[in-house]
């Protein structure tokens, strides 16, 4: 019995002729001509060496083996419909996965927007964030973990990385009220330095460039405290022991309403915020729909 070369087109006859009846009018369901089909169930019950239908030159009747074979055939036309159309909801991205590695100041202050309009427009998406130093954001989308990631400056090193700008990230010095920044005006970098500073880490995209802005002006950063957490940075200010200088974008996950925030009219420099995604790779639907989301969003500069 060779079960191993039933076909799915073996399995349609079987149940347009169970349905049927006759070969004629399932030959007419499966557009073939009866000569045709009748060959093709030949072949097939050769093939397994029974008999799936009694026929004379007028009727068909299914055997005991052709009921029983039908029964399989059905349950496998249902369990090939069900797949094909689960692959059709993941194709249209009606259905899937989709994980956005960021910068966790992006991920709390841009993907809230961004994932309130796609999830009206695909319900059926599971979504998944990380949220993680841009280092990490792009180890996450080079390994596979993340379709899709946002993260600060350029990949120019990573030949299988393609990094998309949106747009540049302003840096604006931060305070308490009753700090050092209570004049409202615009400060120079020098008069902020002069300050006791609240750095983020070194390995930070914000570290980097608040380094490369203090070698641009012939000096170095000394800071009072140094944190890892922009929460903690706030934290920090909101108890008056210093002032510190973020991206806009970060804003959002401080407690801006008791702090205050100034210009800097010589920071010299802007963090570009990207869409990183493995080169070379074809997006899964529901990156490609997520990717032509935040180019309509007007993000894309």
């Amino acid at each position: 019995m060779e079960l191993t070369n039933t076909t799915l087109s073996d399995f349609r006859a079987v149940m347009a002729l169970i349905d049927a009846g006759t070969f004629r009018g399932a030959a007419e369901r499966l557009g073939l001509s009866p000569s045709a089909l009748s060959r093709q169930i030949t072949g097939l019950e050769t093939r397994l060496g029974v008999r799936l239908f009694d026929r004379d030159t007028r009727n068909v009747h299914t055997t005991a083996s052709g009921e029983a074979f039908g029964r399989v055939a059905r349950r496998m036309l249902y369990t090939v419909e069900d797949g094909m159309a689960e692959f059709e909801a993941y194709v249209s991205s009606r259905q899937g996965r989709l994980t956005i590695a960021g910068l966790p100041s992006v991920t709390a202050g841009l993907l809230p927007r961004l994932i309130g309009a796609f999830s009206v427009e695909h319900p059926g998406i599971d979504l998944r964030i990380l949220d993680a130093l841009s280092g990490s954001v792009l180890e996450a989308v080079e390994s596979g973990i993340a379709d899709l990631g946002f993260a600060a400056g350029t990949v120019s090193t990573r030949s299988r990385m393609h990094f998309e700008p949106l747009f540049d990230d302003e840096f604006v010095a931060i305070g308490h009220p009753d700090g050092p920044l209570a004049e409202n005006r615009g400060y120079a970098w020098a008069e902020i330095l002069e300050m006791p500073i609240i750095a983020m880490a070194e390995g930070t995209s914000v570290r980097e460039l608040i380094d490369g802005a203090c070698l641009r002006h012939g000096t170095s950063l000394s800071p009072r405290f140094e944190v890892a957490h922009l929460a903690t940075a706030g934290a920090l200010v909101s108890a008056a022991l210093g002032v510190t200088a973020l991206p806009t974008m970060t804003l959002p996950v401080l407690n801006m309403a008791s702090l205050i925030q100034r210009p800097i009219t010589d920071f010299g420099a802007k963090r570009r915020i990207g869409l990183v995604r493995r080169t070379g790779r074809t997006l899964s639907p529901p990156a490609a729909a997520f990717t032509e989301l935040v180019k309509r969003s007007r993000l894309v500069r």
